[in-house]
């Protein structure tokens, strides 16, 4: 990609940079609510379904621009956020049980005979 000259950026002002990482555009202030426009969209993609492997993460990558890791990391830190709650209490409250209960369903070093 070359760099926006003075006369690129007045000519479609509301185009963002190019140089801009496909992620930044979620990162803006929350709103009234307390969400930011990439919280909801989280939100929303995580109340999809997906038939196949791997679906889900390249969703992550082509709508909201972030990794999956990253994806996740995110979606785990608004389980505790009231204004997520607000949004998506159904949704919210299944993730939360799931991420309790989680711990007793796998496998690992206090299961092991």
């Amino acid at each position: 990609m070359r760099p926006r000259s003075a006369a690129d950026a007045s000519a479609n002002p509301a185009e963002p940079p190019s140089h801009a990482p496909a992620g930044d555009e979620g990162t803006q202030a929350p709103d009234a609510s307390g969400l930011s426009d990439r919280d909801r969209r989280i939100l929303a993609l995580e109340s999809r379904t997906f038939r196949f492997v791997g679906a889900k993460e390249r969703r992550i990558r082509e709508e909201l621009g972030m990794t999956p890791t990253a994806y996740f990391v995110r979606l785990n830190t608004l389980l505790d956020e009231p204004a997520a709650l607000r949004e998506a209490p159904a949704l919210v409250h299944r993730l939360r049980g799931l991420r309790t209960s989680g711990d007793e369903h796998r496998p690992g070093p206090a299961h092991a005979a």
